[in-house]
Order: C-alpha cells, then structure tokens, then sequence
C-alpha cells in the first residue's frame, strides 16, 4: 500500500506524540527508560520534547507517571513495530491524523523535529524509530506484523512509501550503559 498526501502544516493539533517503552532493556542491564541523564529520566526527557510539538503525549508498552499508557498491537513482545502499530491505532481512535513516535531512549532530540519530518510519512534515517507515520497506515503495521515478513521498521516504512530523513543533528541512541556514560560525559 502506497500512502499519499501527509500534514499540509506541521500543524500540532493533529499529531498525537507516542514514546516507544516496550523493550525488555536486555543490552543495557536494567531499565533505560528510567536511566537518568543530567538528573532526568530517558522517559521523562523524551515526553517533554514529544508535548511540546504534539497535542498530546502516550506512552506505549508500559505505565508511567503523568502519561496515558497504552499496550503494544497486536500483542507485547513485538518490538517497536508492536508499539508502533499500537500507537497508530490509537491516533485512529482518537481522531489524529498522525503520529510522532520516538523511543524513550533517545536523548537530545531537536526541539523541532516534527517541523524536520514533515510531511508524513517519514523516518529518521538513522533512527527509523524515530517517525512521522500516518494514522491511517494502522492496518499496514498491523499486517506486516501478522506476516511473515521481518518487522522492522524501515520493511514498514517501504511497505507505505515512506521517506528516510537526514536530521540536522541525529540524537543520541541509548542502547547500553556504556552509551550512557558517553552521553553523561560529553555533555550532550
């Protein structure tokens, strides 16, 4: 499926912000989301930047204080196209055109992101998480997801004609506790 004409503007009123926290954390050794940087969680630093370029902000595949929690589609353990997709089918629920999703564990996301993805739908070339999707392609992820195919997210993002985009400044992927350090110590 080929999908068409995205944001006419990068109009925040119509996108709803998701942080993808599904993932079991594995490489990092506990729970990254919750990793502090600079005295702030990796959650709470990445749902501040998503309010402030989106109408409103949920966090996919766990609770957490102060955000809607929604579960992973069609079931956990997924991997982010899981939280994707829910996301999505949230955004179609709820009367949103699009969906800003980013994982919780970027770190120095650009203030304007959402201006540098438009229009949708788009990806972050070197952090395909990090995308402006179309709600309407709920049932695209939804059907990778149940086929065989791998479900990665550029497979989703080919499968909806989305575009890589290179950022200005590509944020911070933290995967590990030695990535944490890193950022810690470079004053990123």
């Amino acid at each position: 499926m080929s999908c068409c004409a995205g944001l006419v503007s990068t109009d925040r009123r119509i996108v709803l912000g998701a942080v993808i926290a599904g993932g079991q954390s594995t490489r990092f050794g506990s729970d990254k989301a919750l990793a502090q940087v600079h005295g702030r969680s990796l959650i709470d630093q990445v749902a501040e930047t998503l309010s402030g370029q989106c109408a409103e902000t949920v966090v996919v595949g766990r609770e957490h204080p102060g955000l809607r929690g929604i579960a992973d589609q069609p079931a956990p353990g997924l991997g982010p196209m899981g939280g994707i997709a829910a996301a999505l089918l949230e955004a179609q629920a709820r009367g949103y055109s699009a969906v800003l999703t980013v994982p919780c564990d970027a770190f120095d996301l650009p203030g304007d992101l959402l201006a540098q993805l438009h229009p949708f739908p788009s990806y972050v070339e070197n952090l395909p998480v990090v995308g402006l999707w179309p709600a309407y392609a709920a049932a695209e992820a939804i059907a990778l997801l149940e086929s065989d195919e791998t479900h990665s997210i550029t497979a989703f993002a080919r499968r909806i004609s989305a575009r890589a985009v290179k950022l200005a400044r590509d944020p911070a992927n933290i995967n590990t506790a030695a990535d944490l350090e890193r950022v810690e110590r470079h004053g990123i």
